[in-house]
């Protein structure tokens, strides 16, 4: 029998990180978690315990939505804690709903954030400062999609730092080609993770066990797929959530996948195999039939959080793509179908997804229509993510052939010394996932 507890499980990895984080003598810990498993709330539990042992911290977060949402956590945990946002000299730098909070202070420049106990802003920004005193502790978020140039820039302002982040998402961003650094323990490329433990291989690593986002019927599969060395467990079991509609399918394809998916958590909704434009127009208008489908039909969900039934509104539903111009095509299709709510549908990149949650999900798989498999599309942590930002359910739309494309394009990339092989690959993720996905295929 099964008696996995997954918030005691949690609570335990939760408790060693922050004893590692407050007491230990290393310089850095660093922590692994899979989608949805907590990290921010982590972050500001670290953050608040830090603080009050009187240890003043600086907090370093990749994006200025990351850094906003930081401190609107922050201030929500503890209203009373004197909280800095250091912001650029750009016109609107933060988001205007931190002047809510009485305790929460702006400033362009570092010196107006004097003796606050917790500052955060982006690295890039960061790396601007100048100071002659070092913060004693740092928490650097999402600490995977940091550049290792990008930490160097910012060491040495403080003494000790906690790094959280998840490893199964997409790599650094880089607009130039870093190919000649491979294999250096100071690729610039390279996230400030992997750098970090190349040079610091002793420095305790913690993983957070459970995934509150993901729902039991998804958590599996992305383990499987995606962390197969740092597996984890849903912190729901089956059942636990439920997604209904009150309005009958119509018999289309599109209501099809939909129940689909509303029963076993993934759907395919599977369009003849064929070589086609990037924006296949026929995939596109699918994804669309399927988004009014589930703003149309009265959806509701149940979960451990709401035992009474919550609307399916437009925001709790999102589209992803690989790409922009597909993006921008699936919210022409919407507008094009006169779907209620479109405008409140997130549609977007998995660059621009990632980190975020909704209810229902729908993915335009990235090698649908493809006559390649090229490293682009086969990235590990692009399908990584379009997997798994849903509670409830997860609707791929995706030509037929992909599997065999699969096979005709196995991985070329270059083997160089010293890079450490990514596993899995892209081309064995795809296979795990199409391979479940299958079971719950429909045909248009």
């Amino acid at each position: 029998m099964d008696e996995f507890d997954p918030s005691a499980a949690a609570d335990r990895a939760t408790t060693a990180i922050l004893r590692d984080t407050l007491y230990g003598e290393q310089r850095g810990v660093i922590v692994d978690s899979p989608p949805g498993a907590g990290k921010s709330t982590l972050v500001v539990r670290a953050a608040r315990e830090l603080a009050a042992a009187g240890r003043p911290l600086m907090v370093i977060a990749q994006t200025n939505a990351q850094v906003d949402d930081l401190v609107d956590r922050l201030a929500r945990a503890d209203p009373e804690l004197p909280v800095g946002r250091l912001h650029s000299s750009d016109p609107e730098p933060y988001d205007p709903m931190l002047d809510q909070h009485p305790a929460v202070r702006t400033a362009a420049r570092i010196d107006d954030l004097a003796g606050l106990d917790i500052v955060v802003s982006t690295a890039a920004k960061w790396a601007w400062v100048r100071t002659d005193t070092r913060w004693p502790q740092a928490i650097v978020d999402e600490a995977y999609q940091m550049r290792s140039d990008a930490l160097l820039a910012v060491a040495g302002l403080f003494e000790r730092a906690l790094f959280v982040g998840d490893p199964g998402q997409l790599d650094p961003f880089s607009q130039v080609v870093a190919e000649q650094w491979a294999g250096l323990s100071y690729d610039p490329s390279a996230s400030a993770v992997s750098t970090l433990l190349a040079h610091n291989p002793e420095l305790p690593q913690h993983r957070l066990p459970v995934s509150w986002r993901l729902p039991a019927s998804a958590a599996p599969l992305v383990s499987a797929a995606f962390y197969p060395y740092t597996p984890f467990r849903s912190g729901t079991g089956p059942g636990d959530r439920r997604l209904t509609f009150g309005v009958p399918a119509d018999g289309s394809a599109a209501d099809a996948v939909i129940d689909e998916a509303a029963t076993g958590g993934w759907g395919l909704l599977e369009l003849p195999a064929r070589h086609t434009p990037r924006t296949d127009p026929e995939a596109v208008g699918a994804v669309a039939e399927v988004v009014r489908g589930l703003v149309t039909r009265r959806g509701a969900t149940t979960s451990e959080r709401d035992t009474v039934a919550v609307p399916l509104t437009p925001e709790r539903v999102a589209v992803g793509t690989a790409h922009r111009d597909q993006a921008a095509a699936v919210r022409s299709a919407l507008a094009d179908l006169e779907v209620p709510g479109a405008a409140e549908v997130t549609v977007d990149t998995a660059n621009r997804l990632q980190g975020r949650e909704f209810d229902v999900t729908v993915v335009l798989h990235p090698l649908s229509g493809r006559p390649d498999a090229t490293a682009f599309h086969l990235e590990t942590g692009r399908l990584c993510v379009l997997a798994s930002r849903h509670r409830h359910a997860c609707v791929v739309v995706c030509r037929a052939g992909v599997p065999e494309l699969l096979d005709a394009h196995p991985s070329t990339e270059p083997v160089q010394l010293g890079v450490t092989v990514k596993f899995p690959d892209g081309w064995e993720a795809n296979h795990a996932i199409l391979a479940h996905l299958a079971t719950h295929r429909v045909r248009c």
